[in-house]
């Protein structure tokens, strides 16, 4: 197991989604600061994923021309830069920017990770590791949804926020130290702008790809709305207040966590890729179907032990959807995560917006999530029908 490229790659996937989903955790205090509906949160997150997916179609050439390592320190940087806006900046302008600034890096994420640790991982635990790459995004969520509300209520959200830079600048230092070895694979004259920013679009003409992509996109949408909006909705219509709406997304986002090594080992020791898939998207839709049901009479114990599902489910399914992308690429593993990644931003950019346009318009969340949860059985189906000979 490449336990060293592992562990560098996974601490820059944790400390990055923290940033992400710094906003979304502390949205009630920045949405009463700011004098703002908490429902803009979604065009946040919908900005970042937005700018995200182009970062995401020029990093496999940024990559192979500069090398993985270099392309996770400007991920890191993306990071620093969007806490700086979101904490120097003026209202939702800075906001906005700060959203633009990290979405300029994030989508590199994925694609230098992959790059970096799949010629170094045996097959027989392919999607293992690639899951345990991928516990950083909950489990930088578990960092915001934990650290940041009882900051927020004693510092503020800015000064909550601005206690992120510092481990993140330490990080993306820390990186220069395994580069030149790492990145001993870099094509210096590769091209990096161009129709090559297209490459990526080539792999959808496999049917394998193509039907994954439209799961990853739907999987990804839904997963964000759950995660955008928990807090505006245990505080708004349950009652909750911001530290406990906190750790029911911390719930989730751990739940999440330990979840993705299992669906990992489980994709490659007991079910297909696919099928394990699959089986995460109809979760989703349980799940789904459970969230636009809550109202102020539901018990702790019951929203606590759906986070649970929630995010064994739309928060465990990111890893073998990567490494899935990456062994239907082959040689173009890049390009393919790559592509993963553009489609699952696009995802996150789409839906989220839509989703709070309407439950704003709808005056509640119900009708929401009822058609999140069919999209996700309807996804989960495609994954599970039989494919065709290749």
């Amino acid at each position: 197991m490449p336990l060293w490229p592992l562990a560098a790659t996974l601490a820059v996937q944790t400390l990055a989604t923290m940033t992400l989903y710094s906003l979304p955790t502390v949205a009630p205090e920045v949405a009463r600061d700011l004098h703002v509906s908490g429902t803009l949160v979604g065009d946040f997150v919908a900005t970042a994923y937005g700018v995200g997916v182009l970062s995401a179609l020029l990093a496999p050439s940024l990559v192979r021309r500069y090398g993985g390592v270099r392309a996770t320190q400007v991920v890191l940087l993306a990071a620093a830069g969007m806490l700086l806006f979101a904490t120097f900046g003026s209202g939702v302008v800075g906001l906005g920017l700060a959203a633009v600034v990290l979405g300029l890096g994030y989508g590199g994420a994925a694609p230098a990770s992959t790059h970096l640790l799949v010629p170094q991982t045996p097959k027989p635990v392919f999607n293992l590791v690639m899951s345990l790459r991928q516990i950083g995004v909950p489990l930088g969520g578990v960092l915001a949804a934990l650290i940041l509300p009882p900051l927020a209520v004693r510092i503020g959200w800015r000064g909550a926020l601005l206690t992120e830079l510092a481990p993140v600048v330490v990080l993306m230092l820390l990186m220069e130290i395994p580069r030149r070895r790492w990145d001993s694979d870099r094509e210096p004259d590769r091209p990096v702008f161009g129709r090559i920013l297209l490459q990526p679009f080539v792999l959808l003409g496999d049917p394998r790809i193509s039907r994954l992509s439209i799961a990853a996109f739907v999987y990804a949408g839904l997963a964000l709305c759950l995660v955008a909006f928990m807090t505006v909705q245990l505080t708004t219509v349950v009652g909750l207040d911001l530290v406990t709406a906190g750790q029911v997304l911390a719930a989730y986002q751990i739940a999440g966590s330990l979840s993705r090594p299992v669906w990992g080992w489980v994709a490659d020791r007991v079910l297909t890729p696919a099928q394990t898939l699959a089986a995460l998207g109809i979760g989703m839709a349980v799940c789904s179907l459970l969230t636009g049901l809550y109202t102020a009479g539901w018990p702790l114990w019951a929203i606590m032990a759906n986070a649970l599902l929630a995010g064994c489910t739309s928060g465990g399914y990111t890893g073998v959807a990567y490494a899935e992308y990456a062994a239907l690429g082959g040689a173009r593993r890049t390009e393919a995560t790559g592509l993963g990644t553009a489609v699952m931003f696009s995802g996150g950019m789409a839906v989220p917006p839509i989703f709070g346009a309407s439950v704003t318009a709808l005056g509640g969340f119900w009708i929401s999530y009822l058609v999140g949860a069919a999209f996700a059985l309807a996804a989960g189906v495609l994954l599970a029908l039989p494919r065709r000979p290749t």
